[in-house]
């Protein structure tokens, strides 16, 4: 199968002239190993080679010899080889020399020293819409945060095809996959998770039952603030402490992803929420959890809208990520809500509504501007850009100046 680029090849190649290693972290199934096998020059397979299981037993200095960059795929299996490799770093004195991939973090414990100055660490997730051939390009989300308007032509929109790319979602192994045999491999997914993935990187025998009940509560609360006390009620005769816990786990395994609150300086005196909003790295995992089927989407198009949220939520940390972007959202103490923001290391800010129809977009930019107006400009700046994205219609900037953009135009 033919290499579909990513935007992760850029930020590696960039990260590997300025670290002596690049840490990848990613969910299993992104597809970090073929991203990174594009830029290695020799390959230790820590997980699945024998030589090499019996090397870091033996000699585990020896693994990091070969021809660099060279990778160290599934470093997590040894955690010890961390610090072999910041000694390595230390002694050669180079750039590029190690790329390390993992499916799970190990806990910070198992980081014996520090790997500060040595290691550059890049998140990958599954791929975006445009990195799949899904979207035309025609605008770019750092065109947006630099205020140019943006333009497009009306992309073809069909809400049975939407529902279909939610279901394959951005998984490098559904390339050429039917909606069928991605239902299978969601299902299968979510069932490895919760019987094997979660006792594995935990160290503790979780209840696979209580762990699955969890999975398809934070399925139904996608795209919500859902507390974990609401959660653990969801999930069953289960503590807070038990479920912080399993979140935990599941952040690690990078299943899981929640988008953290924003917290900017506001002209009022309400008070902000910290509640994280519930995302997994990629929506298609949520229908998975509750197996459900494009015919079952099709007929709940509330649940529906919360997906296509979180499906942009992804695909906003994919392009952010390109100039170290980070998403956030945001919601006080009076209920103004703002599905997300990207926030930039030199303070520039842009504010970002979500809405599956095209026709929403009146209510969406009211709230970007009363949210605009309640922000302390003189503290934080003014937004670069206020934009609705919708599933269909064009991009364009109303008169107003909020512009309307819609995911299938949509780049970095």
């Amino acid at each position: 199968m033919d290499y579909y680029k990513r935007f992760a090849d850029a930020i590696l190649k960039n990260r590997l002239k300025v670290s002596g290693a690049v840490l990848i972290q990613g969910s299993k199934g992104c597809g970090k190993t073929e991203t990174a096998i594009q830029a290695a020059k020799s390959i230790a397979r820590l997980d699945v080679d024998n030589d090499i299981r019996i090397r870091m037993e033996i000699d585990p200095g020896s693994v990091l010899t070969g021809n660099t960059p060279r990778l160290i795929d599934e470093w997590q299996e040894y955690p010890s080889v961390w610090n072999y490799i910041r000694r390595e770093v230390d002694d050669r004195k180079k750039k590029g020399l190690f790329i390390l991939t993992g499916s799970a973090n190990p806990e910070e414990r198992a980081r014996l020293h520090s790997g500060a100055g040595r290691f550059s660490v890049m998140k990958m997730r599954p791929m975006s819409m445009f990195e799949r051939g899904w979207s035309t390009g025609e605008v770019s989300l750092e065109s947006l945060v630099r205020g140019k308007t943006p333009k497009s032509q009306t992309p073809e929109f069909d809400l049975d095809k939407l529902i279909q790319k939610m279901i394959l979602g951005g998984w490098p192994g559904l390339l050429g996959a039917d909606s069928h045999d991605a239902l299978i491999f969601l299902q299968d997914y979510i069932k490895l998770l919760a019987e094997i993935d979660i006792s594995r990187v935990a160290n503790i025998k979780r209840d696979p039952l209580k762990v699955m009940r969890l999975l398809q509560s934070l399925a139904r609360n996608i795209s919500t603030e859902a507390s974990v006390t609401s959660l653990a009620k969801d999930t069953g005769n289960v503590t807070d402490e038990t479920i912080t816990g399993y979140l935990d786990a599941l952040e690690r395994l990078m299943a899981v992803e929640p988008l953290p609150a924003w917290s900017p300086h506001i002209r009022s005196a309400d008070t902000l929420r910290k509640a994280p909003k519930h995302h997994f790295t990629d929506p298609s995992l949520a229908i998975g959890a509750l197996g459900l089927s494009a015919q079952k989407l099709h007929a709940d198009l509330n649940y529906l809208g919360l997906l296509f949220e979180s499906m942009v939520i992804r695909d906003l940390r994919i392009y952010a990520d390109v100039n170290d972007g980070r998403l956030f959202h945001y919601r006080d103490s009076r209920g103004l809500e703002i599905d997300t923001i990207a926030e930039y290391p030199d303070g520039t800010w842009a504010a970002f509504e979500i809405k599956m129809g095209f026709g929403a977009q009146d209510e969406a930019a009211a709230n970007l501007l009363k949210f605009s107006e309640k922000i302390n400009q003189e503290r934080m700046g003014a937004p670069s850009a206020l934009t609705v994205i919708t599933a269909n219609g064009f991009a364009c900037r109303r008169k107003d100046n909020v512009n309307v953009v819609p995911l299938s135009v949509l780049t970095a």
